[in-house]
C-alpha cells in the first residue's frame, strides 16, 4: 500500500482543486430551452444592453436600455410599470470631471393573484447604467456594462419570469427596481430613498445582483445586519451556495459600494456579485464578448429557489420576519456546503476544537513524540516566515505594478497589472515548492543525527518527531491566532477551518492507525483554502497579496508535515 500513496495524494490535490475551483460544483449553462433558469435566455438581454456605452456621460443611449426594459418588464405581465425621475443631479468629481445629469429609476410590480389587503413584497435591484469614464494607466476607457449590470438586470428577468410559472402559489409580490446612476454614487437608489420612501413601505425582503468581474463563482458577500434569519433562508433554499461571512466584514473596510448599501440598515436582504477580473471591472473589457453564461447560471441557481420560498411561505408575509439582532458566522465549503453557525454555537465549536487540540497535544507530549521546546520554537519560526512572506507579497505586487506603469495601493484594489492571477499563482506554487524543499533539508537534518544508530527504527522515529514538531508548532500558532480572532473579531476561519481538520485527523490516526484520516484531512483543507484564498485573492487583488500569500503560507506548513506522516512508513 505505501508504493500508491504517493498516487493517491497527487490525484486527492489535483481532484481537490478541480472541485474547489468548480467543475463540479457549480451549475453549468443551460440551454434557451430549458425549463429552469436559463443563463443562454438571460444573454439575450444582456446583448441588447450592451451594444453601447451607456453611462450617464450617454443620455441617448441609456434612454435607449431603459425603453428596452421596459418593454421586457411589460412583456413579463408586470401589473404597474412606473417610472420615477430626478432631475439635475450632481454626481462625485472624477478627474476633474463632474457629471450633471438626470436619472430615471424604474419600478414594476407584479402582486399576488390572491392578495391580501397589504401583501408584502420582494424587491429585486440592479442598476441598468453603465460605467463612466475610467483612467487606465495608459488610456482612459468606458464600460460596456455586460456583466456590470448587465448580469444582475438580466438575471433579475429571468428570475421573475420562473417566479411566474407558479404565481397561483405566491403570497407575497415582487417589485423589480431597476436603478439608474448607480456608477455616480448610487444616485438613482439615493435619490428614491430621500424622496419616494413609499417604493420600500411593503418591501419584507431585497435581493440585489451587482457584478465586479465578468467571471467565476456568484458570491453572497454582503447581507443585512442582524442576518440570521436572512441566513437561514439562504441555507434552506441557496442551490450551490458561496458565501462567507468574513467578506461582509471585509467589504466594510473598502471603498466600493452598491445600491444595496444605502437601505442595508432598514431593508433585510441579501447582496450577489462576481468578483473575477478587477481588469474587466469598469473598463472596456466589459463587454458582450467577455461574459460567462456559467456564472450567470451560477446566481440563477442560488436566487431562483430562494425568491420561491420567500414568494411562497406565508410566514413572510410579516415585514419584520427577518429583523433581527444576531448575525451569523458562515462559510461554504465546496463539496460539504454551507456551514451556517450563530456566533454563541460558533464558539462553542471552537471551545471544542480548542480543547481537542490541547488535549492531542497534552497526550503527544506526554508520550514522548513531540518536544515543547522545538514545537514553540516551530510556532515562531512559522509566525516570523508567514510575515515575511506577507511583505514579499506586497514586493511582488509593488514589482508588478511597476513593469504594468500601475498605481500601486498597498493591501487596495489595484487595476492595470494584466498578469496579475499569473503572478499570484506563479509566486504561490514557487512558495510550496521552496516549503517542501525546505522541509525535506530539515527532515534529513534530524535523521542525519540519528545516523550513529544501526537501528532502522530509531532514524523513522526522528523523522516522525520532526514531522509532529512542525505540524504541533503550526497548529499551536493557528489556535492562538483563532482564538485571538474569534474573541477580537468573532471571524477565524482562515485559522480555525486547518485547525479543526487537521486536529480532528491526528486524533483520529492516532485512536485507529489508520492514514486515511490524514488524507482526508488534506484534502478537506485545501478544499477549504484552495476556495478561499481564491475568493480573497480576486476581492483584493494582487493589492493585498502579501495576506494571501500569508494564509497560503500558514496552509502549507499543515499540510506539508501533514502529507509526510501520511507518505512515511513509520507508525504512529
Amino acid at each position: 500500500m505505501n508504493k500508491f500513496r504517493p498516487l493517491i495524494l497527487a490525484v486527492t490535490v489535483i481532484i481537490a482543486g478541480f472541485l474547489a475551483y468548480g467543475l463540479w460544483t457549480r451549475p453549468g449553462a443551460e440551454p434557451v430551452d430549458a425549463e429552469g433558469f436559463s443563463a443562454s435566455r438571460a444573454v439575450k438581454d444582456i446583448e441588447v444592453m450592451s451594444k453601447e456605452h451607456h453611462s450617464v456621460a450617454h443620455p441617448q443611449e441609456r434612454a435607449a436600455v431603459r425603453e428596452y426594459l421596459i418593454q421586457r418588464l411589460e412583456q413579463l405581465g408586470a401589473d404597474t410599470v412606473s417610472l420615477y425621475k430626478y432631475d439635475s443631479l450632481v454626481g462625485p468629481e472624477n478627474k476633474h470631471v463632474v457629471y450633471t445629469f438626470d436619472a430615471v429609476n424604474i419600478l414594476a410590480e407584479f402582486s399576488p393573484l390572491t392578495q391580501s389587503e397589504d401583501p408584502s413584497y420582494l424587491l429585486m435591484v440592479a442598476h441598468y447604467d453603465s460605467r463612466y469614464s475610467q483612467p487606465m494607466p495608459k488610456d482612459t476607457v468606458w464600460s460596456y456594462g455586460a456583466a456590470d449590470d448587465g448580469y444582475g438586470v438580466s438575471t433579475i428577468l429571468e428570475t421573475v419570469s420562473q417566479a411566474l410559472k407558479y404565481r397561483q402559489d405566491w403570497k407575497q409580490g415582487i417589485k423589480v427596481l431597476f436603478t439608474d446612476a448607480e456608477e455616480v454614487g448610487m444616485m438613482g437608489m439615493k435619490a428614491a430613498w430621500a424622496n419616494d420612501r413609499q417604493i420600500f413601505d411593503n418591501v419584507g425582503f431585497m435581493i440585489n445582483v451587482e457584478a465586479r468581474g465578468p467571471w467565476g463563482p456568484a458570491l453572497l458577500f454582503e447581507t443585512c445586519p442582524g442576518n440570521e434569519k436572512v441566513m437561514d433562508l439562504y441555507a434552506k433554499a441557496a442551490k450551490y451556495p458561496f458565501t462567507y461571512s468574513l467578506t461582509t466584514v471585509v467589504y466594510n473596510f473598502m471603498p466600493n459600494f452598491t445600491d444595496f448599501t444605502i437601505v442595508k440598515d432598514e431593508v433585510p436582504g441579501m447582496n450577489f456579485s462576481t468578483i473575477v477580473d478587477v481588469n474587466h471591472y469598469h473598463t472596456d473589457l466589459d463587454n458582450f464578448s467577455n461574459i460567462s453564461a456559467r456564472s450567470i447560471q451560477h446566481y440563477g441557481a442560488q436566487i431562483v429557489p430562494v425568491a420561491k420560498e420567500y414568494l411562497t411561505n406565508e410566514i413572510y408575509a410579516d415585514r419584520d420576519y427577518f429583523k433581527a439582532e444576531d448575525d451569523t458566522v458562515n462559510f461554504t465549503i465546496p463539496v460539504l456546503g454551507l456551514f451556517n453557525f450563530s456566533k454563541v454555537v460558533y464558539k462553542v465549536v471552537n471551545i471544542v476544537v480548542f480543547l481537542l487540540f490541547l488535549l492531542a497535544f497534552a497526550l503527544e507530549g506526554v508520550r514522548g513524540r513531540l518536544n515543547a521546546s522545538k514545537v514553540f520554537k516551530s510556532s515562531l519560526a512559522v509566525l516570523g516566515i508567514g510575515v515575511a512572506m506577507l511583505v514579499l507579497g506586497e514586493l511582488i505586487a509593488y514589482l508588478c505594478a511597476l513593469i504594468c506603469g500601475a498605481k500601486f495601493k498597498l493591501f487596495g484594489v489595484m487595476h492595470g497589472v494584466t498578469f496579475d492571477n499569473i503572478a499570484m499563482i506563479v509566486s504561490t506554487v514557487l512558495m510550496a515548492a521552496c516549503i517542501v524543499l525546505l522541509y525535506l533539508r530539515g527532515r534529513s537534518a534530524a535523521v542525519r543525527k540519528t545516523s550513529a544508530s544501526m537501528r532502522a527504527s530509531a532514524a523513522a522515529n526522528a523523522a516522525a518527531r520532526y514531522a509532529g514538531n512542525k505540524l504541533y508548532g503550526t497548529l499551536a500558532l493557528m489556535f492562538i491566532l483563532s482564538a485571538v480572532l474569534l474573541f477580537t473579531l468573532g471571524e477565524n476561519l482562515m485559522f480555525f477551518i486547518p485547525l479543526a481538520f487537521g486536529t480532528i485527523a491526528l486524533i483520529l490516526y492516532r485512536l485507529t492507525s489508520l492514514k486515511i484520516w490524514l488524507l482526508a484531512a488534506i484534502a478537506l483543507i485545501l478544499l477549504h483554502a484552495f476556495s478561499f484564498l481564491y475568493a480573497l485573492a480576486m476581492a483584493l487583488t494582487i493589492g493585498a497579496f502579501g495576506a494571501v500569500a500569508m494564509l497560503a503560507f500558514f496552509d502549507f506548513m499543515v499540510l506539508v508535515p501533514m502529507a509526510d506522516m501520511y507518505l512515511s512508513a513509520y507508525k504512529k
